[in-house]
This record gives C-alpha cells, sequence and structure tokens, in this order.
C-alpha cells in the first residue's frame, strides 16, 4: 500500500494495540488514515441479538476504514484487532496531502477500493442466495486470489477460523463446520492438522 518512508514522510504515528483492543466504533467520525504495519485489525458489527458479522480481516500492508474518511460519514463498524498488532495512524488533513502530492498513491487506494467494493457485491449475492458450502469457497477462494494473490495450480492454507468463516458469510459456526466436512467427503478441500488447504 503507502510505503513506511511516505507515511513517516507526513507524520504518521505507530499504534500498538493488544488482542481484542478496538481501535474505533461505529458511528464514530473518522480522523485518520490506518494501515497495518503487523498482526490482523477486522472490522465488524453486530446485530441485536449480538451475533458479528465481519465485514472484513486486514493484516500487514493493507489499509481500512478508508470510504468514511473519503466521505466524511461516521464509521458503519468497529475496527478490533484479532492479535496484537501495530498499525500506522496519519491524520486526516496530512493523508489528503499525500495524495495530492503522490497520484500514484492515489490511484493504489483507488484500485483497493474498488476490489473491495466488488468483493462486497459479490459475497452479498452469494449471501443471499446461495448454499453454505457455495458461500465458503467463495469466500476462500477470494482471499486465495484477490488477498494472497496465490495461483490456483497452488495449494492454499486457509488462515481463517471457522468462527471468522462464519462471521464473514453469516453462517452458524456449526453450519460452516458441517459444510466443511461435507466438502472434505466430496474432495473439494483437504483438511490437514484441523487446517482447510484449498
Amino acid at each position: 500500500m503507502i510505503s513506511n518512508d511516505l507515511l513517516k514522510k507526513y507524520g504518521a504515528e505507530k499504534v500498538h494495540l493488544s488482542k481484542k483492543e478496538v481501535l474505533f466504533k461505529v458511528d464514530t467520525l473518522p480522523r485518520y488514515y490506518f494501515q497495518v504495519i503487523s498482526g490482523k485489525i477486522k472490522m465488524n458489527n453486530f446485530n441485536e441479538d449480538g451475533k458479528e458479522f465481519i465485514q472484513g480481516i486486514f493484516s500487514e500492508g493493507s489499509s481500512f476504514g478508508e470510504p468514511p474518511l473519503f466521505a466524511d460519514l461516521t464509521y458503519p463498524a468497529y475496527a478490533e484487532a484479532v492479535e496484537e498488532s501495530t498499525v500506522w495512524r496519519l491524520e486526516k488533513k496530512k493523508f489528503f496531502e499525500l495524495l495530492k502530492e503522490n497520484s500514484e498513491v492515489h490511484l493504489s487506494i483507488t484500485k483497493v477500493l474498488a476490489g473491495r467494493l466488488h468483493y462486497k457485491a459479490t459475497m452479498v449475492a452469494e449471501i443471499s442466495s446461495e448454499s453454505p458450502e457455495h458461500r465458503l469457497l467463495k469466500l476462500i477462494d477470494y482471499f486465495k486470489t484477490h488477498i494472497h494473490k496465490i495461483p490456483d495450480e497452488e495449494p492454499y492454507l486457509v488462515e481463517l477460523s471457522r468462527q471468522q468463516m462464519a462471521d464473514l458469510t453469516g453462517l452458524r459456526v456449526e453450519t460452516v463446520i458441517r459444510a466443511i466436512k461435507s466438502m472434505e467427503k466430496k474432495r473439494i478441500l483437504q483438511l490437514q492438522s484441523h487446517k482447510i488447504v484449498r
């Protein structure tokens, strides 16, 4: 994403987060651009019953939470550390200066945001109408191709937990477990020491 040197040049600070620490909350106004240095950050919501829905999981080099920053809207989700993590935090005004003065960075951010819109549109269609197995395969294939950029012919070790897969697809964790076992029997995927390989 944005290089460390460029972020430092514009005054970005490092923020260290412990596991489950919340970086920002729903309905708060964005004041910073965030980019992961190490660890993992998830953006999530909870329904009235307290069920979590994960909007996305972001790892090293990924930014998150930009749409409300650009649109002067409040955050639609929480940002929470999945594990001990460190992120860059760049003040909004400085972030916009960086973009104005570095057109190639502006273009790369635009491409990332377009990719996320594509993911949302794809997953909304899958979640609303498809079977659990189909939803999970779409999710795994998206992470393999677009997040980790692993060629089709190479095996992909899924780093998501069963709970995270449930929260990303709107399924119950029990349904995810059953669907994974079913797909293993059908040889659609493999299990190696309880890890999914596709």
